[in-house]
């Protein structure tokens, strides 16, 4: 391509600062979706909230999409384009966290019914933006890395979001230090920093569209959004499926990482709070929230480093050359932290964050791998045999090697299918349908999600009906075994579903087992 023919897009450094900008705004609404999740002790001693309240609370964070809010969001984001639909939906979050927040603190009043109605409603309106904000970063990606490194751009995307995810569970605690209102407050304020950085990428957006409007090649114009356009999503076999395989399988890994470290804490002796022990934080800058978070940080880089390294470099052996010096560096690392991950390995909310962890490492990889070999469809098989064998070993023993192991195929599962599921839907839908496409499945899933979040407080509460209130006292703990093992038919649901999307695919022929740019013949 000439000079004068290129745009924005084809500088692969602007299209990686691009990406950074838009996962800022991943990565603080994934914090504060789940950073709940090492609080929920807190909640019930503080705040006097039960496992069903808790789970109240999570839940009805999706009950404005399950009713329609992402398909709306979708045709804006179709119709208005990216700038408008990040700016609306990323507002509507960072206020429903403010809302969250002061909740939290009392603003609205101290006693109990009003300060879980009002948490309620600032989690609500946190959810409708969440969403779309993530279709927003999904859409835009596509825009700026179609034809490149799209399924590996999606996955880094999805790791930040992950790590913000893995940093909410872990180091909230820390934050917190016995009250819940500062972990709300701190978490509420990532959202706006987030947004204030994607005002920044709609700058590059709005240059990105003048070069595509002054060009030939990119001269065409676009159709208005038909409702017919859903009716079409709605008959077409492959859509179906890995729309129905987001539902199975993120209900059974979102919802439970809200509850894995009361589980840990519960099931397996875990605790809440971290001993009186100098090798129990990082302290930086005299912060040991901090501290703790650039542990993950620096992990977060590595994970990166495995994928992007390798991939950027020609020869065979300096590609394995690499690979060498990254894993040394990243041993010695762990080294020298050896005896603080040995306290955190015995902390319920440290250990959680293993999930989404995981995905930092192998999320860049898959989607790499994604890219270059293709395989979408049997991956997402691979990654629900996976969850089937997680949920199995945290529900049906107590053996803490197995709860390691569990959470960490949980982790891998959890960055193995996403990394091949978004991807596919770009190959099976055409671009300036994408917002839509995307937003319906985000609708049906958080029919799966909200009826998750809540349910396993319900189911918990219900399993232990005879022994809440020595719970409460301290005298038991939670027996998990019912509210984990129905999880694993949701493994089994993905199975089948990834099974036959694999199938409807090699009638349709979207190429969904090729790699990235290829067409079956």
């Amino acid at each position: 391509m000439d000079a004068k023919n290129k745009s924005l897009r084809d500088s692969a450094a602007l299209r990686w600062l691009i990406l950074v900008l838009l996962s800022a705004l991943m990565f603080s609404t994934y914090w504060f979706q789940d950073f709940f999740s090492g609080l929920k002790g807190l909640m019930e001693s503080e705040l006097g909230f039960t496992s069903e309240e808790f789970g109240r609370l999570i839940g009805l964070t999706t009950i404005a999409n399950m009713f329609g809010m992402i398909i709306v969001g979708g045709i804006v984001l179709d119709k208005w384009g990216i700038r408008l639909a990040g700016i609306v939906f990323g507002g509507l979050a960072a206020i429903g966290g403010a809302l969250t927040a002061m909740a939290s603190a009392g603003v609205f009043g101290n006693d109990h019914n009003t300060m879980l109605t009002m948490m309620i409603a600032g989690r609500v309106m946190f959810g409708i933006g969440l969403e779309i904000t993530c279709v927003v970063a999904t859409r835009t990606i596509v825009k700026w890395f179609k034809g490149y490194e799209m399924a590996l751009a999606m996955a880094v995307n999805v790791g930040f979001g992950r790590l913000g995810s893995a940093l909410g569970i872990a180091v909230s605690p820390d934050i917190a230090n016995g009250h819940v209102a500062p972990a709300v407050t701190f978490a509420a304020t990532l959202i706006g920093i987030g947004l204030i950085l994607f005002i920044i990428y709609t700058f590059f957006d709005l240059k990105i569209d003048k070069q595509k409007s002054g060009l030939a090649e990119n001269a065409v114009e676009e159709e208005e959004f038909r409702f017919a356009d859903l009716i079409k999503l709605a008959t077409n076999p492959s859509f179906i499926y890995i729309a129905l395989l987001c539902v199975a399988f993120y209900a059974a890994v979102f919802p439970f990482i809200q509850y894995a470290p009361d589980m840990l804490v519960n099931k397996f002796g875990f605790t809440y709070n971290l001993p009186d022990d100098p090798n129990s934080n990082v302290i930086l800058f005299g912060s040991k929230a901090l501290g703790n978070s650039s542990i993950y940080i620096l992990l977060f880089l590595f994970g990166l480093a495995f994928s992007l390294v390798p991939s950027n470099i020609k020869s065979r052996a300096n590609k394995n050359l690499s690979m060498l010096i990254i894993l040394a560096l990243f041993l010695g690392f762990c080294f020298l932290l050896k005896d603080t991950f040995r306290i955190w390995f015995s902390n319920g909310p440290k250990t959680a964050s293993l999930i989404p962890l995981g995905t930092i490492l192998f999320t860049p990889i898959f989607g790499n791998y994604v890219d270059k070999k293709g395989k979408g469809a049997s991956l997402m098989i691979l990654g629900s045999f996976l969850l089937i064998f997680a949920h199995l070993s945290l529900s049906l023993f107590s053996v803490r090697i197995l709860a390691y192991t569990g959470l960490l195929s949980l982790g891998i599962a959890f960055s193995l299918v996403p990394a091949a599921m978004w991807p596919s839907v770009a190959k099976i839908v055409a671009e300036n349908r994408l917002g839509t496409a995307y937003a319906s499945m985000f609708t049906v899933q958080n029919w799966g999600l909200g009826l998750f979040f809540w349910g396993i407080g319900a189911v918990l509460d219900l399993a232990n009906k005879n022994d809440l209130e020595a719970i409460r006292a301290g005298e038991m703990t939670y027996n998990y075994t019912i509210p984990i093992l129905i999880l694993v038919l949701c493994g089994v649901v993905s199975i089948f579903l990834a099974y036959k999307l694999r199938q409807a695919d090699k009638k349709q022929g979207y190429g969904l087992e090729l790699p990235s740019g290829q067409r079956p013949s």
